[in-house]
């Protein structure tokens, strides 16, 4: 299976610290060996995953797709806030 990266993910880690990066990483470990262990979300984003974890006292999410079954989409991560209105803003802009 192929992990691939959006622009938006990648800049959201780059602003992570080293240590949030390796929880991170961890993090995508666990997507990558059940990928179907995030919610899976309905209506404007089916076909969305959302897997929520903790990260140094704080709530995050990680939304993520699978193409197909060869492919994994890191699609973006960030706190509750405004999460699911970015989400839906950066896929619809995307398409």
């Amino acid at each position: 299976m192929k992990i691939y990266q959006s622009r938006l993910f990648e800049k959201k880690v780059n602003k992570f610290n080293s240590q949030q990066k390796i929880a991170l990483d961890d993090i995508i470990k666990i997507i990558f060996s059940n990928p179907s262990g995030g919610q899976e979300k309905k209506g404007d984003l089916q076909g969305v995953f959302v897997y929520n974890f903790k990260l140094q006292d704080q709530m995050y999410l990680l939304a993520y797709r699978l193409p197909n079954p060869e492919t994994l989409e890191l699609i973006t991560i960030g706190p509750h806030e405004n999460y699911y209105r970015d989400l839906k803003n950066y896929l619809r802009n995307r398409a």
